[in-house]
């Protein structure tokens, strides 16, 4: 859920401040984030109104299922409220096409362990309908939970670039414009951006790769629970 509303009009404003807090951090990954932000960004003009609502194209929603099938992902044609939005082989997909590649991006960041989890072990996704059930299955927790999210919520908005589909709007209702102006959020885009780059979860030039991760949860998520600098 986006925190601070955003318009389509705002968003040229937006990203140009954040570009510029980018450029003031010294981190050798800020030329990638920034050429990132700046793909992002150019998908704008794929945006279907004022308010940045989230892709339901018919052929995004098609391109995203396409997605899904080449991870191996199994596909069931009707609404998460049925059951578990992944019950660990398959994906229901009667949603809208940015919350299916968000998915895909779940499978890709998850321990190997979970992968055949229901909702991936992070507990109930927001559309998912047997709520107790999956959160009974949850094995991660508080901060870690948070970080494999924003993991999966980056990595799957640089899917919908790579698909010309428009990243920025879940770019936007995900928060990564929320405190454009902040060190906060200056450093947590290029904390979760660095930690994709360093898994191999995407490439040099900040673009997605197929890689499954396959560090257990200690080794990949213990360095991402530090405390941010400031």
């Amino acid at each position: 859920m986006m925190l601070t509303p955003v318009t389509l009009s705002e968003l040229p404003d937006l990203l140009a401040r954040f570009d510029r807090n980018l450029a003031a951090d010294p981190s050798p990954l800020v030329p990638m984030a920034r050429r990132v932000l700046d793909r992002i960004g150019a998908t704008m003009r794929h945006a279907a109104d004022e308010a940045l609502t989230l892709s339901q194209d018919r052929r995004h929603q098609e391109q995203a299922v396409a997605l899904v099938e080449s991870f191996g992902m199994g596909v069931l044609w009707e609404p998460p409220t049925g059951g578990y939005t992944w019950d660990g082989s398959l994906l229901r997909v009667e949603m809208e096409p940015s919350v299916i590649v968000h998915d895909v991006a779940h499978l890709q960041v998850c321990a190997p362990e979970r992968r055949t989890a229901p909702d991936f072990g992070l507990g109930a996704g927001p559309e998912t309908g047997l709520r107790r059930e999956a959160d009974a299955a949850m094995t991660v927790f508080g901060v870690e939970r948070e970080m494999e999210e924003a993991l999966a919520s980056l990595l799957g908005i640089l899917w919908e670039v790579e698909l010309d589909q428009p990243a920025i709007c879940a770019f936007a209702e995900q928060n990564w414009l929320e405190g454009v102006d902040t060190p906060q959020a200056r450093s947590h885009y290029l904390k979760i951006l660095g930690h994709l780059h360093r898994f191999g979860l995407v490439d040099d030039s900040g673009r997605p790769t197929r890689a499954l991760r396959e560090e257990d949860d200690h080794t990949f998520l213990s360095p991402l629970v530090i405390p941010m600098a400031a």
